[in-house]
């Protein structure tokens, strides 16, 4: 984080997104920015600006199309079944290489992870995704250093997290990466996030 430049985090929203990959991590990002000293600015995006419907039906209304988002210091991309287009995609995987050689910090929720890997970007790497998308994770790239217990993972300049709820977590430890623990703590009590799962 350069001095004067403010720090702005970017969320990409595509058709088939799945609902809480975004508005989990937003939640608590956008919790954050209200209440920080360091006022980052989160934005939220699609490729060409237009609204998005999310895998079960809700419907978005992005910030900017892609092409205006100008400078990132983190790019958070969801998962959701519309990735596995985007994974097989040359021009998406050639948007997201470009973007991760700007952006200091790439992190993907859930199968976001998927498409971070058809891009190269985990390559011999610690990564996570969904528990039931690691098969796709090794076809997508063998190289990948699978974790099948952890929340999310953090490796430097790209954190990958689990499936959904779990994206809820990596963002508070992004606030704590990016700001202080003691900060991602305020963010957690002012959500109210303290799971003890009735089931």
């Amino acid at each position: 984080m350069g001095t004067g430049h403010p720090l702005r985090i970017g969320l990409f929203v595509f058709d088939g997104a799945e609902e809480l990959d975004v508005v989990g991590p937003f939640e608590v990002l956008a919790w954050w920015a209200a209440h920080s000293e360091l006022h980052p600015e989160v934005v939220t995006f699609s490729l060409d600006g237009a609204g998005v419907r999310c895998a079960h039906g809700l419907s978005l209304v992005p910030d900017l199309p892609a092409g205006e988002l100008g400078p990132l210091h983190v790019l958070v991309y969801p998962g959701g079944r519309g990735t596995r287009a985007l994974a097989a995609s040359p021009e998406h995987l050639a948007w997201v290489r470009q973007m991760r050689a700007t952006t200091p910090l790439m992190a993907s929720v859930c199968t976001g992870a998927l498409v971070l890997a058809a891009a190269g970007l985990l390559a011999g790497r610690p990564a996570t995704t969904y528990w039931d998308a690691f098969d796709e994770l090794a076809g997508l790239d063998p190289s990948v250093l699978a974790d099948t217990e952890a929340r999310f993972v953090d490796d430097g300049d790209v954190v990958t997290s689990a499936g959904v709820s779990a994206g809820i977590d990596m963002a508070l430890h992004l606030v704590a990466r990016l700001e202080s623990p003691q900060m991602a703590r305020r963010v957690r009590r002012g959500i109210q996030y303290d799971p003890h799962p009735p089931v």
